[in-house]
C-alpha cells in the first residue's frame, strides 16, 4: 500500500511560501504519483502554479540558478548517454557534457533519485541544473518523438515487405535494393525528413543537368536536396521496388503504395506515382496520414454558422452532401471528418474512391480499378444492393456515376462525393452540364461545400499590420468590418515556423440548396444567379470567408490573395 503523501523538499518550500495551500499540495503529490509523474509537472498541468514562478522559488531554495533551455543548441545534447526510458521515468534530460561532468537539466532538485540513476548508467560525475518545467517537457517530448521515429522508420523499412523484381535493365539500377546502399540510406532519410516537417507530398524530379527533390509544406513547394543527376534512374527504381511496382517499365505512368511504421502505434502510408518524363521518370509521393480524418470538425477551420449547416446536413437520413475544390484543398478530410461522426454500430457506410486514403475501422472501403472494371459506377451499384445507409464517392467524374449517386440519395441514402469546381455555385453548373437534369439536382443536393486550405501565421512571430481603409476597402473588407478597425497581421518568421506560417486552416463556402436557389437550378438560371441568392440567403463566398480568418488573426492577407480571388 502506498505511503502516505507528506510535503518535503519543494512542496514543502511553496506551501511555507503561502504559493499553495498544504492541502493542495497533498493532492499534487497524491496526482503526480498515480499519473506517474512528477511533482512539479502536475501542478504546472493542472495550472496550480506557473513553471516560471516554481522554478524561481526552487532556486531561491536550493541556491541554484536557472538555465534558459531557449538558449541551448539541441545539437549538444548528448542523446545516447541515456536511455530514453530513465529520461521519461524521472523526467530529467541530460544537457551537455564537460568532461566526465554530466549537467542533468531537472525541474525539482529534491529528486536525488534522477541524479543517481542518470550517475550510475552513465559512469560520470553529475550535476543537476534548475530548468522551467515547461520548457523541459517540451524538449524530452521532441527528443523521444524524434528517437521514436527513427527507430521507427528502421523497423518499418525492415516490415514493408517490398517485392523485388526478377527484371534486369540495362543499367542494373534495381541492384540497389541492398539495405547498405547510400540510395537506400537517402530515401529513407527524405521519407522521414517529411513526416518530421509535416509535408503532404515529395517530389523527385530528374532534369538534364540536375536532380531536385522538393517537399509541399503547408502547401508551398520547398528545395530539400539536390543529389547528383546520375543518381536518378536508381533513385526512380528504388521507390518503385518499395511501392511494388514494375521496374522495367519506363514508358507509362505507375501507382503503388508504401506503409510504413513510424512507431509501435502509428503508421503512415504513401501514395506512390510515376512518370515518364523528357530526362527520367519522376515520382510524386503523397503522405497519407490516417489520424488526419480524426481531428474533429472544431479543427477544420469552420465558421461557427458553417459548422452548424455540415452537421445539420449529416443528421439528414438521406440526399447529397458535395465537397469541391482543387488538388490538395482538403476535400477528403472534410468527407472523412463527416463520415467519422456518422461512423456508429448501427450505420453500414461503404465507400468507393480511386485510391483509398484513409483507412477507418468500420467503414467498408473499394478501391476503384477500371482495368479490372471497378468503376466508380460498378461500385455505386454493388453498394446499392449491399444495404447501404451511407456512401461515400471518391469523385463524381462522369454522367454515370452522377446518375447512381442521384438516385442513390433519392432513395432513402445519405451520399457524399467530390468534385474539382472553383466554388459552390459552379458545382450546380458543372452537374447540368454533365447531363444531370436539373430536378434531379434540385431534389437530391443538400448541401455544396467549396474549400481551400490557406497557411496559418505563427502565433508566436507574427506582427500587427497597418493598412489604410483604402486598401482593406479594395481587398474586399465591408464598411462594417473596416468600421470595427480590425487587428490584422502579417507574417515574420523564426525558428519555429516556415517564413511565418505554421499549419493550415480551411477556407469554406457552405451553401445549403435553399427553396430559392432549388427554383432557380429548375429554371435553369446560371451559376451567377446562385451565386446572387446564395449572397441573399446570408451565404458568405470563399473571399468573405477568408476576410474572416484574416480579421480573427489566423491568416494573413498576403495569404489569402494566393488562395482566393477578390
Amino acid at each position: 500500500m502506498p505511503a502516505e503523501p507528506r510535503l518535503q523538499g519543494l512542496s514543502r518550500k511553496l506551501v511555507n511560501d503561502g504559493l499553495i495551500d498544504e492541502k493542495k499540495a497533498l493532492e499534487a503529490i497524491k496526482g503526480a504519483r498515480e499519473e506517474k509523474i512528477t511533482f512539479t509537472q502536475y501542478i504546472v498541468n493542472n495550472k496550480i502554479l506557473s513553471a516560471k514562478k516554481i522554478a524561481m522559488e526552487a532556486s531561491a531554495e536550493f541556491g541554484l540558478p536557472v538555465f534558459d533551455l531557449n538558449s541551448l543548441d539541441m545539437e549538444i545534447i548528448p542523446r545516447d548517454l541515456v536511455d530514453d526510458k530513465l529520461i521519461e521515468k524521472h523526467h530529467a534530460l541530460p544537457l551537455f557534457k564537460r568532461g566526465n561532468r554530466l549537467y542533468i537539466g531537472i525541474s525539482d532538485p529534491t529528486n536525488l533519485a534522477a541524479i543517481d540513476d542518470i550517475k550510475f548508467q552513465t559512469g560520470s560525475n553529475t550535476e543537476a541544473v534548475l530548468v522551467e518545467v515547461d520548457k523541459l517537457s517540451k524538449i524530452i517530448e521532441k527528443i523521444l518523438d524524434e528517437d521514436d521515429s527513427m527507430d521507427g522508420l528502421d523497423e518499418g523499412m525492415d516490415d514493408l515487405d517490398f517485392e523485388e523484381t526478377d527484371e534486369k535493365t540495362d543499367d542494373d539500377e534495381a541492384s540497389t535494393v541492398g539495405e547498405d546502399s547510400p540510395v537506400v540510406k537517402f530515401v529513407n532519410k527524405m521519407l522521414l525528413d517529411a513526416i518530421k516537417k509535416g509535408a503532404s507530398d515529395l517530389h523527385f524530379e530528374p532534369y538534364e543537368k540536375r536532380y531536385r527533390v522538393r517537399f509541399r509544406i503547408d502547401g508551398i513547394l520547398r528545395e530539400v536536396a539536390s543529389p547528383p543527376v546520375g543518381l536518378a534512374l536508381k533513385l526512380a527504381a528504388r521507390l518503385k521496388v518499395m511501392s511494388k511496382m514494375d521496374t522495367a517499365e519506363r514508358r507509362v505512368p505507375q501507382d503503388g503504395r508504401i506503409k510504413l511504421k513510424i512507431s509501435k502505434n502509428k503508421a503512415i502510408d504513401f501514395r506512390v506515382n510515376t512518370c515518364p518524363t523528357l530526362f527520367g521518370e519522376k515520382v510524386v509521393m503523397r503522405i497519407l496520414d490516417p489520424s488526419s480524418a480524426s481531428i474533429g470538425i472544431d479543427m477544420l477551420g469552420y465558421e461557427a454558422d458553417q459548422k452548424d449547416l455540415y452537421m445539420n446536413a449529416l443528421a439528414n437520413p438521406y440526399g447529397m452532401i458535395l465537397v469541391t475544390g482543387p488538388t490538395g484543398s482538403g476535400k477528403t478530410v472534410s468527407l472523412y471528418t463527416g463520415l467519422n461522426i456518422l461512423n456508429t454500430e448501427d450505420t453500414n457506410i461503404s465507400t468507393a474512391e480511386d485510391p483509398v486514403e484513409i483507412n477507418l475501422e468500420g467503414i467498408n472501403q473499394v478501391n476503384v480499378n477500371e482495368k479490372v472494371g471497378m468503376t466508380f459506377e460498378a461500385a455505386l451499384r454493388a453498394f446499392l444492393r449491399q444495404d447501404p445507409d451511407i456512401i461515400m464517392v471518391g469523385e463524381i467524374r462522369d454522367l454515370s456515376t452522377a446518375e447512381i449517386a442521384i438516385k442513390a440519395a433519392q432513395t432513402g441514402h445519405m451520399v457524399m462525393s467530390t468534385l474539382h469546381t472553383n466554388d459552390a455555385p459552379l458545382t450546380l453548373a458543372r452537374l447540368v452540364n454533365m447531363g444531370v437534369p436539373p430536378f434531379n439536382i434540385a431534389a437530391a443536393v443538400n448541401l455544396i461545400i467549396a474549400q481551400r486550405l490557406g497557411r496559418r501565421l505563427c502565433e508566436k512571430c507574427k506582427k500587427v499590420d497597418d493598412l489604410p481603409d483604402n486598401v482593406l476597402e479594395e481587398e474586399g473588407f465591408t464598411a462594417e468590418q473596416i468600421k470595427a478597425e480590425p487587428t490584422l497581421y502579417k507574417p515574420i518568421g523564426c525558428d519555429a515556423c516556415d517564413k511565418g506560417y505554421k499549419g493550415r486552416v480551411g477556407i469554406y463556402q457552405v451553401m445549403p440548396i435553399s427553396e430559392a436557389i432549388g427554383k432557380i437550378i429548375m429554371d435553369e438560371g446560371t451559376a451567377l444567379d446562385v451565386a446572387d441568392q446564395a449572397q441573399k440567403d446570408g451565404i458568405n463566398n470563399l473571399r468573405q470567408s477568408a476576410i474572416l480568418k484574416v480579421i480573427s488573426g489566423v491568416t494573413s492577407l498576403e495569404e489569402i490573395n494566393r488562395v482566393t480571388k477578390d
